[in-house]
């Protein structure tokens, strides 16, 4: 069972663009994705599995700046800029990943 309410998230089961049923966690314009084992979609973690992670956190500019910025710091964008939907609703969307695999989703509105 997926428990968001101890720390103020809420569960939300959404449909996006491919017409597919996921599920997160929202907590203000921010989600943590829930990938079922088994079922994960693209992109995901390097190694999907129990206690990986894809987190979205909503960011104002523009994805070419952060393009910049990850650049600079010798971050490679794994995909994007593409269209996606997320907590707030439509989302542009560059994907990163951390130090141990993990998916990292910065999007802008839109």
């Amino acid at each position: 069972m997926v428990r968001g309410d101890v720390l103020g998230m809420t569960r939300e089961v959404f449909r996006p663009a491919d017409g597919s049923t996921r599920l997160a966690l929202r907590f203000g314009d921010q989600k943590i994705n829930l990938h079922r084992a088994g079922a994960e979609w693209e992109p995901k973690a390097a190694c999907p599995g129990p206690g990986t992670a894809d987190l979205c956190f909503l960011t104002e500019g523009s994805l070419d700046g952060w393009a910049t910025h990850l650049a600079d710091r010798g971050v490679g964008v794994e995909e994007g800029p593409v269209a996606r939907t997320g907590a707030t609703g439509p989302l542009t969307s560059l994907y990163v990943r951390d130090p141990d695999g993990n998916l990292i989703e910065i999007p802008v509105r839109g």
